[in-house]
């Protein structure tokens, strides 16, 4: 069925032109909108240690179909954080990472099982405008007020728990819990380096699982692998750059970055839902 776009039809017959979910056919043109997603995505996670993921599904899933585009943004997210906590192991804070990863791990699988028997597009939905809210309210936040207190302690009460749980969930389905984790994360780890190389430390772990999971389901399939690899160049570019720029942004503009990419990441889920369902 063609899908039709209240913003005009010459949109909704590029989108059909890109997708080629079932013949899989990389053309060179494909090839370099998919590694341009790649390249500025994984620098904005290089910079900030989320986002990546989210940020680029709805496009990835535009040109690979959402089952092909998942498990492949999951190993680039996977390799770039190998790099990070590689570089950056003295800096992860364990106490906050293992609080993190305990209420993570009880989503995860099922969030699995979710993805799995029902459909997303709904699910996106709620995800989507809850992200919105949070960036706005931390964007303005942040400029009103500046940095918080490094002394004031996060509170780690039943919200937080549910916050991170549901984090867990999200990225059991999607590969993209960062915008539920990154509530207690920012509060927690207010050094821009911490909050990178903890949050980075989580990715690696959940989707060390994730790949596994997908190995036993059997997704590895030749087109997924062929996409993976014509990607992985500007995945590269994209960790050497965002490395780069992580080390000359300033704490308050860097918090800025990370609810702006929170708030643009819902705004793009968002308008994938919109397109879906109108």
């Amino acid at each position: 069925m063609m899908v039709r776009f209240p913003f005009g039809e010459r949109f909704a017959d590029f989108l059909t032109m890109i997708h080629p979910i079932d013949r899989m056919e990389l053309t060179l043109t494909l090839v370099l909108l998919l590694g341009l997603i790649v390249f500025v995505t994984q620098t904005l996670e290089g910079i900030t240690g989320f986002g990546s993921t989210v940020l680029a599904l709805p496009f990835a899933a535009m040109i690979l179909g959402l089952g092909t585009a998942i498990p492949i943004l999951a190993v680039h997210t996977w390799l770039l954080v190998i790099y990070v906590v590689i570089v950056s192991w003295k800096h992860i804070v364990w106490k906050e990472f293992g609080f993190i990863v305990l209420y993570v791990l009880i989503g995860l699988p099922i969030g699995y099982f979710l993805f799995k028997n029902l459909d997303d597009t709904y699910l996106k939905g709620i995800l989507s405008l809850f992200m919105i809210g949070v960036g706005i309210n931390g964007i303005r936040a942040t400029r009103r007020c500046g940095m918080e207190s490094p002394s004031e302690p996060v509170r780690k009460n039943h919200l937080m728990r549910f916050i991170l749980f549901l984090g867990g969930v999200v990225h059991g389905a999607f590969a993209t819990g960062g915008p539920f984790v990154v509530i207690y994360a920012s509060k927690a780890l207010k050094d821009k380096t911490l909050f990178r190389v903890s949050i980075c430390l989580l990715w690696l772990v959940l989707n060390t699982i994730l790949i596994i999971m997908w190995t036993i389901d059997g997704r590895w399939t030749p087109e997924v692998c062929h996409a993976l690899l014509v990607s992985l160049p500007f995945l590269l570019g994209g960790i050497l750059l965002g490395d780069y720029l992580h080390h000359r942004v300033n704490e308050r503009f860097f918090r800025s970055v990370v609810y702006g990419v929170l708030a643009i990441s819902g705004l793009v889920l968002m308008c994938d839902v919109l397109m879906r369902v109108c």
